[in-house]
């Protein structure tokens, strides 16, 4: 006699494990294949929207050069050629790991890039820091006190906080703290003192609070974190609008599931239905609005380096942008391009380990 097998209506079969696996392995090459066209899209966007500004040999030296001179300069840096001619063989030269040498001041991109980045990842991650602690804290404190005057005050304070241009919030708080209070420097990423201390280092990282922490100089350590405090308040109020309103809609979500009311009903507290039960759940989209964060902190950076004076890639691409410097600019946004590409494919990573819905 025949078996027969009966399925329920509308039930959802699991994916074997070796379907699961192929689709997640599917996904993430997708994901890694896609970091190439990303950055080569915007490498040639800026290739060719710096081409119109005009070239940077005649910006940097067109009023000490004679004409003859200039010419013979813009021929040799290979500035008068056929534009594609010169697109195909920037392309061949950043495909081989050669960002080509500054105008201004004819030193190789590649130096810039390894002598500034370390300040931008550091300020980076200050920002970061920032953001967590206050606008995850700030987003649980909204969804407890929902519709209510606390919650009222943090929506606002989140819309204050992410629309007011960067630049506005940091020019402010250097006039209060630094200026007027004197509480705090207004520029710069150490003291002078501290600076040739920190460089004459036998083995130095870049990074300041790494560099001070290693040397084991209490002085070092205190002035690297005061110079940091309003340049990583500056650019980390950015994002903490961004991460409070996110954390108040989730935590809300996740405050009215099942399981919440069940341990509402045993006579839980609120304050531990909060922090135990429902922040985690809520937690997860935030891993994913981090990642795409990152365009949003390298931008802002231009903005918060410059009104600081804070010498990292921003600050440098400011100064080249002005100086219409091509191999520099294009170098500097061909880094971040990458970087922004790499890490929202390991959010999408994160993701599709957190959720399996995300890889089918």
């Amino acid at each position: 006699m025949s078996t027969l097998t009966q399925e329920t209506p509308g039930a959802v079969t699991a994916p074997a494990d070796g379907a699961a696996g192929y689709g997640l392995a599917r996904y993430l090459v997708v994901r890694f294949l896609l970091i190439i066209p990303t950055v080569l899209i915007l490498v040639s966007l800026v290739f060719f929207l710096m081409r119109l500004t005009g070239d940077p040999v005649s910006a940097a030296f067109g009023d000490r050069l004679t004409p003859d001179q200039l010419q013979a300069k813009i021929h040799q840096a290979g500035y008068d050629r056929p534009l594609l001619t010169q697109y195909l063989d920037y392309l061949r030269s950043l495909a081989t790991g050669d960002f080509g040498h500054t105008v201004t001041d004819n030193q190789p991109v590649s130096h810039v890039l390894t002598t500034y980045g370390a300040a931008t990842v550091e300020l980076a991650c200050y920002a970061l820091l920032v953001a967590l602690v206050v606008g995850v804290p700030l987003g649980m404190v909204a969804a407890s006190y929902r519709d209510r005057a606390p919650d009222a005050a943090l929506r606002l304070f989140a819309i204050l906080t992410y629309a007011t241009p960067v630049f506005f919030v940091g020019l402010l708080l250097k006039l209060v703290f630094a200026v007027r209070l004197g509480w705090l420097p207004s520029s710069g990423r150490a003291g002078t003192g501290v600076q040739l201390f920190l460089q004459d280092q036998t083995s130095t990282t870049g990074i300041y609070l790494i560099d001070a922490l290693r040397s084991g100089d209490g002085t070092a350590i205190a002035d690297v974190l005061r110079h940091a405090v309003l340049p990583a308040v500056t650019l980390g109020l950015l994002m903490a609008g961004v991460l409070l309103r996110l954390v108040r809609t989730n935590l809300i979500g996740t405050l009215g599931a099942d399981y919440v009311d069940a341990a509402r009903s045993r006579g839980v507290a609120p304050l531990r239905l909060v922090t135990h039960h429902a922040t985690r759940p809520a937690l997860i989209p935030v891993v994913t609005v981090l990642g795409l964060q990152v365009a949003g902190l390298l931008g802002g950076a231009v903005l918060t380096e410059t009104t600081f004076e804070w010498k990292g890639l921003g600050y440098e691409l400011a100064h080249y942008l002005t100086a219409r410097d091509f191999p520099a600019v294009q170098g500097i946004v061909a880094l971040f391009a990458v970087v922004v590409a790499v890490t929202n494919f390991l959010v999408d990573v994160v993701a599709a380990l957190i959720d399996p819905r995300v890889r089918y």
